[in-house]
């Protein structure tokens, strides 16, 4: 690893909460009908295409939560839901508010807050991050979003942006997240990089293959054992 980074940038959805476990349990409550392990995927499935709708210029600048809803509107058919009322599908569309953090998150994130600024880089909404981390018990320094940079990742923007916002090199700062394409986009920008396991981010039944890649500086099994990796 290079000299010590200053803020720790992390990755949200599939490295700090299980979104997938999240919505499934969700689904099976509301509306046991549906098939929840599909309909997670397929919600999942459509958020690259809606953003590149973003990117391309096809679609105005929004927050994660409407493209959220976007996909939701599309899905609803094919899962026999067309009958539910506005006040239901904004419910079911504000479970990403709601997704649960796996069981080493909040321990993890409080050993690195002792010695680190810890923050948050991701394509989700200020409003949806902060409603997570309250519910989740997520002890964020700071919130950064998407929505502050207008751009999602893996655009420079973002990666850069953390650096600016803390007045730091973006070699003083680390990414730490379960998405190895992540991962490279933040190391272009010359930021440090840790890859945190999340074998069951997309459920038991396609588990990820977890193997270290090259040019991370760190490795870790959980968010515990990156705490451990440094020095917390």
């Amino acid at each position: 690893m290079r000299s010590e980074p200053q803020i720790l940038a992390f990755d949200v959805f599939g490295t700090v909460v299980d979104w997938h476990g999240s919505i499934v349990r969700e689904m099976e409550a509301l509306y046991p009908q549906v098939d929840a392990n599909a309909f997670a995927l397929a919600w999942r499935a459509g958020y690259q295409p809606a953003m590149q709708r973003v990117r391309s210029g096809e679609l105005p600048w929004m927050r994660i939560d409407a493209l959220h809803r976007l996909i939701l509107e599309e899905l609803l058919p094919d899962f026999g839901l067309s009958h539910l009322g506005e006040a239901e599908r904004q419910h079911l569309n504000r479970v990403w508010h709601r997704l649960q953090a796996w069981p080493d998150s909040a321990a993890g994130l409080l050993r690195l807050k002792l010695r680190y600024t810890i923050c948050t880089l991701s394509n989700g909404n200020l409003g949806l991050l902060t409603n997570m981390a309250k519910r989740a018990g997520l002890p964020w320094d700071c919130i950064l979003s998407a929505e502050v940079f207008r751009a999602y990742k893996p655009d420079p923007a973002c990666y850069l942006g953390v650096a600016q916002v803390f007045d730091l090199p973006p070699g003083q700062v680390m990414l730490c997240a379960a998405h190895h394409d992540d991962l490279a986009a933040a190391r272009a920008c010359g930021l440090q990089t840790a890859y945190i396991e999340r074998p069951l981010e997309f459920g038991a039944g396609a588990p990820k293959d977890v193997s270290p890649q090259a040019g991370n500086d760190l490795h870790a099994r959980s968010m515990l054992e990156l705490a451990g990796f440094l020095g917390c």
